[in-house]
Formats: C-alpha cells, sequence, structure tokens
C-alpha cells in the first residue's frame, strides 16, 4: 500500500511539475529574435557535411556536443536552426537598422516605409476589424490572403490583414515576375540578390509588425500579444515561415504547405524513390528558396543536409503551431508532413507544452477549401491562443 502511495504521489508531483513548467513558458514574445546575439554556429561547407539517414535532433547542439537541457538554452539552439536554415535552403533574412522603419495609419490601411541604404520600400495592408467585441483586438494575418474561412472569424473579435507578398518580391504561381536581382527587396539589400522567396517574404512580414508595434495599439486598435498567420499552399510555406522567424507571432496555422513547409526533405526522398509523385527538393520552385540548395542537396545528397523541415517547425515553439494537411493530393507529401509533425512535436512535450503543437490531415475536399470537419481544431486553436479562451488543444493529431 506504502508503494502504490508513493507512485500516486509521484505521478501528482510530475503532473504538477509539468503545469508549473507550462506557465513559466511564454507564449508569444515583444521581440522579433530573442536569438539575435548568438552567433552562427560553424557552416561546414557540402564536401564536409556528414551523411544522415534520420532526422537530425532539433534539441541537439549543431557541433554535436550535445542537447537542449533546460528551456533557457532553447533560444540559443533556436537561433543555431535559423542560421542553418538560411545558409543552406533560403538566403539570409537580414535585420533593420534602428530607425529604419516608419509607419503611419489612414484609416484603417497601415503603411510602413522600411529604408536601407539610402533607399525605401513601401507596404501598405488593409486591417479589417470585428464587429463584435472592443480593441485592442488579436489580428490574423493572412499570408497572400487568408484562405481559412471566413464564418470562423465572423462572431469572433479578431481582426483580420492580408500580407501582400509582391510587395516585397513580386514572384508568385501566377502571372508575369521580376528574376532575382530585380525584386523590390534586392534594390534595398542588393548583396542578397540571391535569395529565396522565403526569406524575403519572412522580412516583409516581420515590416509589418514592426509598424503595428511602432505606433501602438491606441492606433491601430491591435493587441501585439494576439497575432497570428496563416495561409495556404505556398502561402501556407510562407505562414510557416513567417511564423518560425518572428517571436512576435503567437499562431501559426499552415494550411496545406506542402514540399518546403513542413514535409521532411528526407522522408519525401524516400517516397519518390518508392515512384510517388511529390514536391521533393529536387521539384520544388526555386524562386523559393535558394538554387544553391537544389546544387549541393539534389537526390541522396538530400541527407547531407544538417537540418531537415521538421526543425523548421520547431523554430515556433514555445509559441503555438497547427499544421493542415490533404492527403488526396500527393503533391502535397502530406506522409512527410506527418514525419516532421511527429518529430517537431518531442520539442514542446520537452518543455511541457505539447498542446500548443497540433496536426490535422483530412481528406475529402479541395486544395485549400478546409472542410467542416476540421473547423473544430482550428477554432480550438483561434480560441486559446488568439482569445485566451481555456479550450482543449491537447492530443490534436489526426
Amino acid at each position: 500500500m506504502k508503494s502504490v502511495m508513493i507512485t500516486i504521489l509521484c505521478a501528482f508531483a510530475l503532473v504538477a511539475g509539468a503545469q508549473s513548467l507550462s506557465k513559466r513558458v511564454p507564449q508569444v514574445y515583444s521581440v522579433e529574435n530573442t536569438g539575435a546575439k548568438f552567433e552562427a554556429p560553424e557552416m561546414p561547407a557540402f564536401n564536409d557535411l556528414k551523411e544522415c539517414r534520420e532526422l537530425p535532433d532539433p534539441l541537439e547542439w549543431s557541433n554535436g556536443k550535445g542537447k537542449v537541457k533546460t528551456f533557457a538554452e532553447w533560444s540559443h539552439r533556436r537561433s543555431e536552426i535559423a542560421h542553418e536554415i538560411q545558409h543552406y535552403g533560403i538566403g539570409t533574412k537580414p535585420a533593420v537598422p534602428d530607425g529604419g522603419v516608419m509607419a503611419r495609419m489612414v484609416g484603417d490601411t497601415l503603411f510602413v516605409y522600411v529604408t536601407v541604404n539610402g533607399r525605401t520600400l513601401r507596404l501598405k495592408s488593409t486591417i479589417t476589424y470585428p464587429k463584435t467585441g472592443k480593441a485592442p483586438y488579436p489580428l490574423m494575418i493572412g499570408t497572400s490572403m487568408l484562405a481559412l474561412p471566413r464564418q470562423i472569424f465572423a462572431d469572433r473579435p479578431i481582426a483580420i490583414m492580408n500580407f501582400h507578398e509582391k510587395q516585397i518580391n513580386d514572384y508568385g504561381q501566377w502571372g508575369p515576375h521580376h528574376d532575382r536581382g530585380e525584386h523590390c527587396f534586392d534594390r534595398l539589400y542588393p548583396e542578397l540578390k540571391d535569395n529565396g522567396a522565403y526569406s524575403e517574404w519572412a522580412w516583409g512580414l516581420s515590416r509589418i509588425l514592426d509598424g503595428l508595434q511602432q505606433l501602438g495599439p491606441e492606433i491601430t486598435k491591435i493587441d501585439m500579444s494576439h497575432i497570428g498567420v496563416s495561409g495556404c499552399s505556398y502561402a501556407g510555406k510562407m505562414a510557416l515561415y513567417c511564423g518560425a522567424f518572428d517571436e512576435r507571432v503567437a499562431l501559426t496555422i499552415a494550411q496545406e504547405p506542402g514540399g518546403g513547409g513542413a514535409a521532411a526533405w528526407r522522408a519525401s526522398r524516400e517516397s519518390t524513390k518508392a515512384g510517388k509523385n511529390l514536391e521533393d527538393i529536387d521539384k520544388t520552385d526555386y524562386h523559393w528558396f535558394l538554387e544553391s540548395q537544389k546544387e549541393n542537396f539534389r537526390g541522396d545528397s538530400v541527407y547531407r543536409l544538417p537540418y531537415d523541415q521538421h526543425e523548421l517547425c520547431a523554430m515556433v515553439c514555445p509559441r503555438a503551431l497547427l499544421l493542415l494537411g490533404n492527403p488526396d493530393y500527393e503533391w502535397l507529401a502530406d506522409g512527410s508532413m506527418l514525419v516532421s509533425a511527429k518529430a517537431a512535436k518531442k520539442v514542446w512535450e520537452k518543455f511541457g507544452i505539447a498542446e500548443r503543437f497540433g496536426y490535422s490531415i483530412q481528406g475529402g475536399h479541395g486544395h485549400c477549401q478546409l472542410p467542416e470537419s476540421q473547423f473544430p481544431e482550428v477554432q480550438a486553436f483561434i480560441d486559446k491562443f488568439l482569445l485566451g479562451k481555456d479550450t482543449e488543444t491537447k492530443n490534436i493529431e489526426k
């Protein structure tokens, strides 16, 4: 009886400890990058990279000497991942110098002016305010557009804004576009003309957040502690990169992001070799990534990539992330996204905050047409992490 009682007490202690840790771990930050002070780890040349068939452990230091032990170390490890993704995958997301951003509101429209090297880029986005609740409001930003059904937001006091990515880099999936080196971003940063679009788009969304933060809730009517980003397909990738690379984003919902988003490159390589036609590191759009990524890591060379996309997902931790998939479209590589999701979740579990991560992969609907069967988990994450409600988000894994 005594041993049973000890076991019960130990179980209660573990639960209490996890709950206490969860309360101590921030849900969002007031700065873009808490790891800005950390230097980049060593970036080996391709020929010096070791082959690794398994997904790299996101908690293991880049030098291979041990793993993250406490949450206090996570900001440093997250910084290492961010440097690797920029160096090998998407290009540099530059910091803006002090005084480089100015913002103003005209009616419901936000204007942000970013000045770098004597050149200025103007960003413009209109905020649609809710008809319920009172300011300051949480804000959901749609990358390119908000593909989540509007009825989800109709009776919720959440403002909505679209981030117009062509103001940064006019490459889109449709229509004419400029080439590398000719984008608005490139005029500010000519030395970064080889960048992929995802680093530039993440930079642009951060400048929108700079503008909102600079003006403050009295002018914008926006609560900076409850910002969400969401997009679908190539914009689902965009939402994931934006949320991963800016810690002011409290909630990221990546809807059907496909290869190059949450899907593990290594897992997609295995599926391609098995005869599946999906978006892998050889068959993605290289306007989005560094061309050197394909040159270095195509085919079986992908196993030498020092990170994988589950670590991009992990960069969102300790903030909230929901991944949405649609297995009816093989190209989206949702099997590979599932591999990433299970690997990434271990980081949230490590810090006792597993309820801040979820994934839902369901078919029977069109691409970017969220079915009603997925409404509950989306609504739960929105209610919990944008509205602060005590909704249940544990074990959203299907």
